[in-house]
């Protein structure tokens, strides 16, 4: 069938069985939630301090199988202390693909380092291990176990690929190039919690992984965020930096480094109990929206909704439409008409070095990313739809 927007947009009305307005995403709040949230209010530990804290760290660890978790007042947060226990400094350079949300550079950002854009592929929308194997070939070099940028001298620290829309990265080939140039690998699994990477959940591929539950995502605790890490000493430090580096006593106030107050309140950590709870559901749910989705728009020309890499059980988090080359001026007709009939859809991210703040980063060619930014849109993909 030839595609037009309108086809697009009777085609997602056919999915949703659309009757009002459909957001893109929302939260649902059917389990335990008022139980759990009013038993923390009754005990008086609402803030850090509390049941609901321990309950909610040790239920992710059970769920995603990493050996640690700590969790923080947003994913930013998480990934900002990841950054840090990583050890990236303000001189250092920090690689992270082109097309990510705008926190994945943010926190790269508040150490006082600097991104460094590099492309995606078009198959899983994550970082593109060969392409940039290729480019570091030609850009750095390596002084003493070290990898640094040649023509800026910066140290080149971290990488951190980001689960785009919760499909797993490549990572056993991305870890690959990381061990060859010696770079600390950080997971922004912020969108990809339920999704699993050749049978192991994301989060546990690297030396550490930052995790969001902001009201958008697959379940939520307001806002919040998870450090996941399986390395004992570097959970406890995660710990004691978010809880502004205090050492522990009866009354005295001493901390012994830099720190921040960035412990998720024990409120949040019930809500986050009473969704986890509902974590299978959600992610089978969310699977099952997306079959309909891809059989939905199957032999519709110009147009395909984006699939789960064979590597990967992903949670589609967001589902996207990817447009075939050519098809890029419909993107803005498809946004226009659906929107203006009351079905929530968006263009992906700006790319990073595209906004005014990161214009001056380092990049790689980037035609990849440059070519999806026109060409993918995200539509209604709530797990009650």
């Amino acid at each position: 069938m030839k595609t037009n927007a309108n086809t697009i947009k009777q085609t997602i009305e056919k999915v949703i069985n659309k009757e009002n307005f459909t957001p893109l995403h929302a939260p649902i709040f059917e389990g335990n939630e008022i139980k759990y949230v009013t038993d923390c209010i009754e005990s008086n530990f609402v803030s850090s301090v509390g049941e609901y804290v321990n309950r909610l760290e040790e239920m992710l660890v059970d769920y995603t199988g990493a050996k640690y978790a700590v969790v923080t007042v947003n994913g930013t947060a998480a990934l900002h202390v990841s950054l840090i226990l990583a050890g990236v400094e303000s001189a250092d350079e920090v690689l992270m693909p082109a097309l990510t949300f705008i926190a994945t550079a943010n926190a790269v950002s508040y150490i006082g380092a600097m991104p460094h854009f590099v492309d995606v592929d078009e198959a899983t929308l994550g970082i593109d291990a060969k392409k940039l194997d290729a480019y570091l070939s030609g850009i750095s070099q390596m002084r003493d176990g070290e990898c640094f940028n040649a023509s800026s001298g910066k140290r080149i620290k971290a990488i951190v690929p980001m689960h785009t829309f919760g499909h797993p990265v490549d990572m056993d080939a991305l870890n690959k190039v990381a061990e060859k140039y010696n770079i600390t690998v950080v997971e922004d699994a912020a969108e990809s919690l339920g999704s699993f990477y050749k049978g192991k959940h994301t989060g546990n591929h690297s030396l550490l992984a930052a995790v969001s539950f902001n009201g958008n995502k697959i379940i939520t605790t307001g806002g919040g965020g998870a450090i996941l890490t399986n390395d004992e000493e570097l959970a406890k430090k995660a710990k004691h930096i978010t809880t502004t580096a205090k050492i522990p006593h009866k009354w005295e106030f001493r901390h012994d480094m830099i720190g921040y107050n960035y412990r998720m309140p024990a409120l949040n950590a019930a809500l986050g109990v009473a969704q986890i709870e509902q974590m299978d559901k959600f992610v089978n749910d969310k699977r099952e929206l997306a079959l309909r989705y891809i059989e939905a728009f199957r032999g519709i020309e110009g147009v395909k909704v984006f699939q789960e890499p064979d590597y990967a059980k992903s949670n589609y988090w967001l589902n996207a439409l990817v447009l075939a080359e050519g098809y890029e001026d419909m993107r803005d007709e498809i946004l226009t008409i659906t929107n203006d009939a009351g079905i929530m859809t968006r263009p992906i991210w700006t790319l990073m070095n595209k906004l005014e703040m990161f214009r001056d980063c380092p990049k790689m060619d980037l035609s990849v990313s440059e070519s999806l930014e026109m060409r993918v849109v995200n539509i209604p993909s709530g797990a009650w739809l």
